[in-house]
């Protein structure tokens, strides 16, 4: 449609709205007072807080090694293998975020807030490290009794001096201990 037309089609009306073209014309009786809106760009700009220079080289090269880690190809590793490098990449990222918020005191609380917020750690297996006896716990999925033979929790979460086996790997992530004892 042309200006021209959409002029003598507004004519006989005050305010037509082309939702599905994106703007907006107002118009009056006469041809000379019709004013044509764009919508509002949305932009996705996120405000990082003070102290993210900081820690954002070392979370942006863990993001390289996790997306290399996803693009990796698994030819010849049985299937519970091939996701083992990623589940250790994202246990790293957490760690990072909860040692220097919760242990070493290098980051802001709004900063460790933001960092939840936005993914780049897992909150639920932060609140799990908060706890005794989960310290060093490697994922949320060793400590699930239905993932698990007979309803108990992984074999990387017993002691070792309690072990049969002293050289063991976790079938979920490829632990190879993470009891609190150790």
């Amino acid at each position: 449609m042309t200006s021209d037309l959409i002029l003598d089609y507004l004519s006989s009306t005050d305010s037509l709205r082309f939702l599905d073209r994106g703007f907006t014309v107002d118009c009056d009786s006469d041809h000379y007072g019709c004013n044509l809106e764009m919508p509002k760009v949305k932009t996705n700009r996120v405000k990082y807080p003070e102290g993210w220079e900081l820690i954002e080289p070392t979370l942006r090269e863990l993001q390289t090694k996790m997306r290399e880690a996803e693009d990796d190809p698994h030819d010849g590793k049985r299937k519970c293998e091939a996701l083992w490098p990623i589940f250790k990449i994202a246990h790293q990222k957490s760690r990072y975020i909860f040692d220097l918020y919760h242990r070493r005191k290098e980051i802001s609380k709004e900063l460790y807030d933001f960092c939840m917020d936005q993914g780049y750690a897992d909150r639920n297996l932060i609140a799990k490290w908060k706890k005794p006896g989960y310290e060093r716990l490697c994922c949320l999925r060793c400590m699930q009794p239905r993932d698990h033979n007979f309803q108990t929790t992984c074999v990387c979460r017993v002691p070792k001096n309690l072990r049969e086996e002293k050289v063991i790997e976790c079938v979920h992530c490829g632990c190879r201990g993470c009891a609190s004892g150790d």
